[in-house]
C-alpha cells in the first residue's frame, strides 16, 4: 500500500500558470503557457529573466539526475534513500530507456557454476581493456559486483536459476578462471536473454518506493556552469514547450551513449550522447571517444542485436565453407574471445572472400545444433528477433550477422567515485558539483574494449557510487549558492534559433551525411588516409549545421526541434571520435589501425622488460585521450592523461602489469 501511495504522490500534478499572456515569437496570435510541475515540491517559481517569449520555471533540489536508465535510476533512488530532495530529468519514460535492450547479462564472481574469485574478474577486465582501463576503478567495480547482483535479487529481479535454485550463470566473452589459466568462466548472471529489460523494470519499480520527483519527457539542454562549478541543468519540457532551470548542489549525468552517430548500430534512436555534448559545451573534456565497440552479431541488414549469450550457450560463427573460423583466430576462447577480436576476425573472413549470401558480405551464427528446449528457455527473445528481422527459424537455420556499432567505451572522464574530472598541470582535478555514471561516463573500467555483461554491472555499481559519494560529502537541505539571473540564456537563444532555422538542408539530410561518413571512415578497421578524409568530411558536415532548416514553428511536442537539438549533440560526439581516432597512431582494443598494427606501450611487452628503456610519455599511446571542441567552429583540441595502473589496495588485489593480449 505504501508503494501505491508513493506512486500516486509522485504522479500528482500541480499546475502553475504564468500570470501574463506570452507572445510566442513569430507565431500568429498569443497563447497562455501552462506549466505542469510534477512531484509534490513547492519550490517552483516562474520568471522571465532570460526571455519574455520563453518564460522559465525555476526549481531547487539537493540533487538532479539527468537520465533514467539503469545508472540514472540507481543514482536517483540512492540519493532519495539518503534523504536528498532529488529530481530525475529524462527525455523518455524511465522504462523506455535503452538499458531495456541489454540482453546477455551482468557479470559477478558469485561462483554458482564453479569456484570463482572477483580478482579473476578484475584480471579479465584489465586484459579486456587492453591495459587502457584504470585499475582502481576496475578493482572497485569487480569487488562490488557480487553484492550488486545480490542487491538486485533482493529488489526482486527474476534471475534465471540452476536446478538447485541458485542464480544461473552463463559463459561470456573474455571471461576466464585463475588469471586466464583455468579455462572458460561462467560468470554472467542473466534473465534468459532479456536481462536489461528485467533490470530496468526492477530498478524503476524500486524507485517508486522513494519520493523522487520525476520530470518525464523533459529534454536537458545544457549544464548551468559558473566559475568552473556545476549548479544544475536547464531543460525543455517537450509537452508544453516551457523552459525549466533545475538548480542543485549536485548534478549526475546518466544519459547513455551516442551509437546513432553511426549509420548501422544496435542503439535506440534516442542514443544521441546528450550528456557528452552538454559537458563539451561547458568547456570540459570527453575521454577516449575513439574507442567504439562493434558487437560481432548484429542482424545483417537490420542492425538488431543478437546477444553474445548465444555463443555463451554454445552457438558458433561459421563462414561460407561451413568452417568454425574463430578456432584460427582465438584457439583457446574461440567464439568467446573478446568482442573486438571477434569483430575483426569476421571482417577479415568477409574481406578474404569467405562471407555468405549473394554479396558474400556477412557470416552466419549457427544455433540449430543446440537442443530446442535450451533455445526456448535460455534464448527466447533471440528466437523471436531472428524470425521477425531475418525471417529465420533458429532451430533449423543460421542467423545472418555482421559487426554493428554497439557501445561507447569513451565518455565523460570520472574517477571511481563518479566525480567528473579534468586534467591540468599533470593532476586530475574534480569538477565541483558534477558526477557521471553509466555509458555516458568513462571511469575508465572498459578502457579500449568492454567485456560483454560488464555494462549492466557498470550501471548499477557507479550509479550507486555517485549517490554514496554525494551522501558522504553533502547533507540534504544545504543552501544553494546563488545563480546569476541570466544563467541558461545561451541555451534558450540556441533553441529559438533552431526553432526558426530557415536554411536549405533538413535535419535528416545532415544526420544521414554524418552517419554515412562515420560508418565509412571510422569502422572496424581504420587507416590514416581514410581517417584524415573522414575528419575533413566531418568538418564540412559540421559547417552545414548553419544551413539547417526546421519545419515545425510550434513549441508543443515539436519533435523536429528536439531531433535537431539531438543532431547538434551527435555532431559534437562524432567530430571528437574521428579526430581522436586519426591522432591515435597504434592499434589497441576496438581501435584497429591497418597502418599501425601494433600496440605502442611504454615498453615492448612482447620481450622481457628488464634492460629496456622506457619510452617518453609523448612517444607511446598507453594514455587516455582528452578531447575538447569549440562548438562554434567544430575545431577539436586533443590532450592526454596517464592511465591509473594501481588498484585500490595492492595487498588485497595486485595490479596487472601490461602483457601481450591473446585469447
Amino acid at each position: 500500500m505504501a508503494s501505491v501511495q508513493a506512486a500516486s504522490r509522485l504522479l500528482s500534478k500541480r499546475l502553475i500558470s504564468s500570470t501574463k499572456s506570452v507572445p510566442a515569437a513569430s507565431v500568429q496570435g498569443a497563447r497562455n503557457f501552462h506549466f505542469s510541475i510534477y512531484g509534490n515540491k513547492k519550490n517552483a517559481k516562474v520568471s522571465d529573466d532570460i526571455s519574455a517569449q520563453y518564460p522559465v520555471v525555476d526549481h531547487e533540489f539537493d540533487a538532479v539526475v539527468v537520465g533514467a536508465g539503469g545508472a540514472g535510476l540507481r543514482a536517483a533512488f540512492g540519493l532519495s534513500e539518503a534523504g536528498f530532495n532529488t529530481a530525475c530529468v529524462t527525455k523518455l519514460f524511465p522504462t523506455r530507456s535503452h538499458t531495456v535492450a541489454a540482453q546477455g547479462g551482468i557479470n559477478a564472481a558469485l561462483g554458482n557454476m564453479e569456484n570463482d574469485d572477483w580478482r579473476w574478474h578484475f584480471y579479465d577486465t584489465v586484459k579486456g581493456s587492453d591495459w587502457l582501463g584504470d585499475q582502481d576503478a576496475i578493482h572497485y567495480m569487480t569487488e562490488q559486483a557480487p553484492a550488486a547482483v545480490v542487491e538486485l535479487e533482493n529488489f526482486g529481479m527474476p534471475f534465471s536459476r540452476t536446478e538447485d535454485g541458485k542464480i544461473y550463470q552463463r559463459a561470456f566473452g573474455g571471461q576466464s578462471l585463475k588469471y586466464g589459466k583455468g579455462g572458460q568462466a561462467h560468470r554472467c548472471c542473466c534473465v534468459a536473454d532479456r536481462t536489461g529489460h528485467s533490470l530496468l523494470h526492477t530498478l524503476y519499480g524500486r524507485s517508486l518506493r522513494y519520493d523522487t520527483s520525476y520530470f518525464v519527457e523533459y529534454f536537458a539542454l545544457d549544464l548551468l556552469m559558473e566559475n568552473g562549478e556545476c549548479k544544475g541543468v536547464i531543460a525543455l519540457c517537450m509537452e508544453d514547450g516551457s523552459i525549466h532551470r533545475f538548480r542543485a548542489q549536485n548534478t549526475v549525468i546518466a544519459t547513455g551513449g551516442y551509437g546513432r552517430a553511426y549509420f548501422s548500430c544496435t542503439s535506440a534512436h534516442t542514443s544521441t550522447g546528450d550528456g557528452n555534448a552538454m559537458v563539451t559545451r561547458a568547456g570540459l573534456p570527453c575521454q577516449d571517444l575513439e574507442f567504439v565497440q562493434f558487437h560481432p552479431t548484429g542482424i545483417y541488414g537490420a542492425g538488431c542485436l543478437i546477444t553474445e549469450g548465444c555463443r555463451g550457450e554454445g552457438g558458433i560463427l561459421i563462414n561460407s565453407e561451413g568452417e568454425r573460423f574463430m578456432e584460427r583466430y582465438a584457439p583457446n576462447a574461440k567464439d568467446l574471445a573478446s568482442r573486438d577480436v571477434v569483430s575483426r576476425s569476421m571482417t577479415i573472413e568477409i574481406r578474404e572472400g569467405r562471407g555468405v549470401g549473394p554479396e558474400k558480405d556477412h557470416v552466419y551464427l549457427q544455433l540449430h545444433h543446440l537442443p530446442p528446449q535450451q533455445l526456448a528457455t535460455r534464448l527466447p527473445g533471440i528466437s523471436e528477433t531472428a524470425m521477425i528481422f531475418a525471417g529465420v527459424d533458429v532451430t533449423k537455420e543460421p542467423i545472418p550477422v555482421l559487426p554493428t556499432v554497439h557501445y561507447n567505451m569513451g565518455g565523460i572522464p570520472t574517477n571511481y567515485k563518479g566525480q567528473v574530472i579534468t586534467h591540468t598541470d599533470g593532476q586530475d582535478k574534480v569538477v565541483a558539483g558534477l558526477y557521471a555514471c553509466g555509458e555516458a561516463a568513462c571511469a575508465s573500467v572498459h578502457g579500449a574494449n568492454r567485456l560483454g555483461a560488464n555494462s549492466l554491472l557498470d550501471l548499477v555499481v557507479f550509479g550507486r557510487a555517485c549517490a554514496l559519494t554525494i551522501a558522504a560529502e553533502h547533507k540534504p537541505g544545504e543552501t544553494l549558492s546563488p545563480l546569476k539571473p541570466s544563467a541558461g540564456e545561451e541555451s534558450v537563444s540556441n533553441l529559438d534559433k533552431l526553432r526558426f532555422a530557415n536554411g536549405s538542408l533538413r535535419t535528416s539530410e545532415i544526420r544521414l551525411n554524418m552517419q554515412k561518413t562515420m560508418q565509412a571512415h571510422a569502422a572496424v578497421f581504420r587507416t590514416g588516409p581514410v581517417l584524415k578524409e573522414g575528419c575533413d568530411k566531418m568538418d564540412s558536415i559540421y559547417q552545414t549545421m548553419e544551413d539547417i532548416k526546421t519545419f515545425d514553428r510550434g513549441i508543443v511536442w515539436n519533435t523536429d526541434l528536439v531531433e535537431t537539438l539531438e543532431l547538434q549533440n551527435l555532431m559534437l560526439n562524432a567530430v571528437q571520435t574521428i579526430n581522436s581516432a586519426e591522432q591515435r597512431k597504434e592499434s589497441r582494443g576496438a581501435h584497429a589501425r591497418e597502418d599501425f598494427k601494433d600496440r605502442v606501450d611504454e615498453y615492448d611487452y612482447s620481450k622481457p622488460v628488464q634492460g629496456q628503456e622506457k619510452k617518453p610519455y609523448d612517444q607511446h599511446w598507453r594514455k587516455h585521450t582528452l578531447s575538447y571542441v569549440d562548438p562554434k567552429t567544430g575545431k577539436v583540441t586533443l590532450e592526454y592523461r596517464p592511465v591509473i595502473d594501481s588498484s585500490l589496495d595492492e595487498q588485497d588485489c595486485a595490479h596487472v602489469p601490461p602483457a601481450i593480449r591473446s585469447y
